[in-house]
Formats: C-alpha cells, structure tokens, sequence
C-alpha cells in the first residue's frame, strides 16, 4: 500500500511539473532536461551489462536505434490513427496519446529486446575484447540497415512522428527503469550477476548459470534502451540515423563508467552530467569539446573508481553524510 502511495504522489508531481514547466522555463531548457531523462535509461540499461555483470558492449545505440524506429513506425501507421479514434469516443486526449504512446514504447522495448537475445546468446559466450567487437560491429550494422531503408526515411530521416513523449512520460520512464534495476540488484538474479562480474571461473563453479544470466541481463538492458529510443522518437518528431553513431555509444559507456560500474545512483548522476556540461559550455563553443574532454579526464584521475564507485544513494547514506556536517556546525 505505501509504494501505490508513493507511486500515485510520483505520478502526481510528475504530471504538475509536466504542466507547469513549459509555462516557467523556455523550450530549451525543458528539452535538455528531457534529454537527460532519455540519457539516464540509457546509462541505468548498460550498467546492467557493463556494470552488474562486467562485460563489455559497446554497441547500445544499436537497441536504442530499434526502439526508436519500430516505435515510431507503429505510431505512423497504427498509434496515431488509433489516439484520434480514442479522442474521437470522448477519450481525454493527453490518455488517448498515452496509451498509443505506451503500446508503441512496448513494442519498440520488446523488439530491441528480441534483437538483444539475438545477439546476447552466441555472442555472451566470448569474454572481454571479443565481445566488443560483436556489439560494436552490431551496432553499426543496425545504423547501415537504416540509412538504407526508403520506408523508414533512409539517410533523409522520419519525420511527422507524433510528440507525445513529455516531460511526464519520460519522468515515469526513468523513475520506472531506476525502481526495476534497483530492484534486480537487490535480488537472488542480481547477487548472480555480481557473482559472474567479481570472478565468472568461481560463479560457474557454485553452480550459476553464467551465460544465461549474462543473456538476461543483456535483454533487459536493450528492452530498456528500446524504451529510451521510443521517448526519443516520440520528442523529438523526427529520427535521423545520425543520432545512433559510434559515438553514441561511446558516450552511453563514458556515463556507465564516470558513474561508476555496477551503481545505479552513479549512472544517474554522470548522464546528468555528462548531458549538461555541453550546453553549459556553449558560450565557449570554440573550445567547447576541448574543454568538456579535460574536465572527462580530470573526473577520471581523481575518481577513477567513479562518482559513486559501487556505492548507491539512499536516505541512510544521505544521513551519514549530513549528521557529520550538522556535528561539525
């Protein structure tokens, strides 16, 4: 009874910030801050792979390319005409789109997972450099595909995909990502993957399944990532392959490992840091990456275990941190 509480009062601020904002703050700000939204699922479905179970994928933006995609393409041609019968019937429209929204999000989360499974299951069985070339070579092989194919635009990009995805949608998403993974840390199946991350010869031998975890934490990460490309799409309006390079990637790894490895709280904190620092550096825009880069590095060397290390922020780790400073006041 007290998580629906805690779940109804969540849904609540969430739904008066969705309302509220765009009348306070320029359409700037409420993009950036979605789009660190949008960057914290992204951080929280690899730690799962990269920190939880110590592998190495480098190739995320592959499943966040085909949640975006699939996302949007059933919201073209099922979701959108679906939401204006919904409306039609005298259903509320923020419910009608957001049930459509839902359905298109599932859909674009369960197809990066199958992707992932796909992948997960000969490839998890290599170790360390091995399997990030597979991820990496997945990767670019989904973005290939894409900039080759007329229906979904191609190099030209999608455009005219319904912008459903507000403040609220993303809020609940990441919030509901966050209380998942936490959830799976705290569980016999997350004690597992810790076990296979501290030393996989010793877990195989206490009788743990290796590959099979490895596989499930592989596809719960990329359904997660399929989520995050579903926001995306349905945000912006418009997808473009650009978006789902390398160097996406990349930057989803510099979060996992900025954060922490195997941190959730870690990897919240470093996407939100790692997607402010570049446009809070815009008025120096000519040494802008130069600048970002040295900070990055600085980060690395006086925290190279991370800004969380594995450590989790909770209100007992709050307390023991704020009663020295009372004490020493």
């Amino acid at each position: 009874m007290k998580q629906l509480l805690w779940c109804a009062g969540l849904l609540a601020v969430l739904l008066a910030v969705d309302t509220a904002l765009p009348r306070i703050v320029n359409p700037y700000i409420a993009q950036v801050i979605v789009l660190c939204g949008i960057n914290i699922i992204l951080a929280v479905s690899l730690n799962l792979v990269n920190g939880f179970t110590g592998q190495f994928s480098i190739g995320h933006a592959g499943f966040m390319a085909i949640g975006a995609y699939s996302s949007a393409m059933f919201s073209l041609k099922v979701g959108a005409p679906w939401a204006s019968e919904l409306v039609a019937v005298g259903m509320a429209p923020f419910v009608a789109h957001g049930v459509a929204l839902l359905a298109a999000l599932i859909l674009g989360g369960a197809l990066a997972a199958i992707a992932g499974f796909l992948v997960g299951l000969p490839s998890l069985r290599l170790r360390g450099d091995y399997l990030a070339i597979v991820t990496l070579g997945f990767g670019e092989i989904i973005r290939v595909l894409i900039l080759n194919v007329d229906a979904v635009g191609g190099a030209r990009g999608l455009p005219g995909i319904p912008g459903w995805a507000s403040i609220f949608w993303v809020g609940a998403g990441v919030a509901a990502v966050i209380l998942l993974a936490r959830h799976l840390a705290l569980s016999t199946h997350g004690r597992a993957l810790f076990a296979i991350r501290d030393d996989e010869v010793a877990a195989e031998s206490l009788g743990v399944d290796t590959t099979r975890y490895k596989v499930l934490a592989f596809v719960i990460g990329a359904f997660f990532a399929g989520i995050a490309g579903g926001l995306f799409a349905h945000f912006l309006s418009y997808l473009n392959p650009n978006s789902f390079t390398f160097l996406k990637s990349i930057e989803v790894v510099a979060m996992v490992v900025l954060g922490g490895m195997g941190s959730i709280s870690g990897s919240v904190l470093a996407a939100i840091v790692l997607t402010l620092l570049p446009e809070v550096l815009r008025p120096v825009r000519e040494y802008r990456m130069v600048i970002y880069s040295l900070m990055l590095i600085v980060l690395m060397i006086t925290r190279p275990g991370g800004l969380m290390g594995s450590r989790e922020i909770s209100l007992g780790w709050l307390r023991r941190r704020v009663k020295p400073a009372r004490e020493s006041v």
